[in-house]
């Protein structure tokens, strides 16, 4: 079985999967068979065994066990998903030893690049149609985006080996427990920012994912509580921005998620 997305060709076999990239600029042949060595190492039950990699050819390709399991994008999520979910998201920020994290280039997708997106989606005033909640949505983020000390988000982070690309495609249910695939963009992370990517990622529209409830699973202080929220406003609101008519975003979602996440982003706001 072969699959196609726009960064890589995915090959199954019955024990293995051949993923072979067709973009890798930013090294994310690199990233993912990093991760995968490592977390061989410090938590080999998380991901796919790394069997073998051609990182230096062109395309470079990376070859891991496969795993089963259904992915939790399109489910309705269940309670019992979601702890085993928390479980493997604690059990990766837990797992590399601060010795080996500190020395991991950081992430490509992190507080500074998310926070200077928001930003820029901000400033350039997007067509988001005419619906008055989306409207209002939008200032209402503006105002947030422009009063909010975001700097201080910077300044308090829990460094954690991160996924960095939360879709809940991802997060494989093997009937007992959650594993995570496709590490191209992990490295060393914020982990108020990874859980609040996984609360807000878009995938959550394509099925029922109550993204407060693994918050629940998880033991927060009340400064990363706070930080966590900061980025889910965030996230929401640069989701938001995309969602326009016209944007590829908005057509390969289900009709009305715009309007849908004009209301998330106000909740979060109240």
């Amino acid at each position: 079985m072969t699959g196609q997305s726009s960064t890589h060709g995915i090959e199954m076999h019955p024990d293995r999967v051949i993923k072979t990239f067709e973009s890798w600029g930013r090294g994310e042949h690199e990233q993912e068979w990093r991760a995968l060595t490592l977390l061989a190492e410090y938590a080999p039950e998380l991901a796919p065994l790394p069997l073998e990699a051609h990182l230096e050819a062109e395309p470079p390709v990376v070859v891991m066990s496969r795993l089963d399991g259904v992915p939790l994008r399109g489910l309705d999520v269940t309670s019992e998903q979601i702890e085993a979910m928390a479980e493997a998201i604690t059990t990766l920020h837990r797992a590399i030893p601060m010795r080996v994290l500190v020395d991991l280039a950081p992430s490509a997708w992190n507080p500074s690049v998310a926070i200077a997106k928001a930003q820029r989606l901000q400033a350039a005033t997007p067509d988001l149609g005419g619906d008055p909640v989306v409207a209002e949505a939008f200032a209402a983020g503006s105002k947030w985006l422009v009063d909010s000390r975001l700097d201080r988000l910077m300044g308090e982070m829990t460094p954690v080996f991160g996924l960095s690309d939360s879709n809940l495609a991802n997060y494989l249910w093997d009937g007992k427990r959650i594993r995570l695939i496709d590490w191209e963009d992990s490295g060393r992370s914020d982990r108020a920012f990874e859980l609040a990517e996984a609360v807000e990622h878009i995938s959550q529209v394509d099925g029922i994912f109550d993204g407060p409830a693994l918050l629940e699973h998880l033991d927060l202080s009340v400064t990363e509580t706070a930080r966590v929220l900061a980025f889910r406003r965030l996230f929401a609101f640069s989701w938001m921005c995309m969602l326009g008519p016209g944007s590829s975003f908005s057509a390969r979602n289900p009709y009305g998620t715009l309007e849908r996440q004009a209301e998330r982003l106000l909740g979060l706001l109240s």
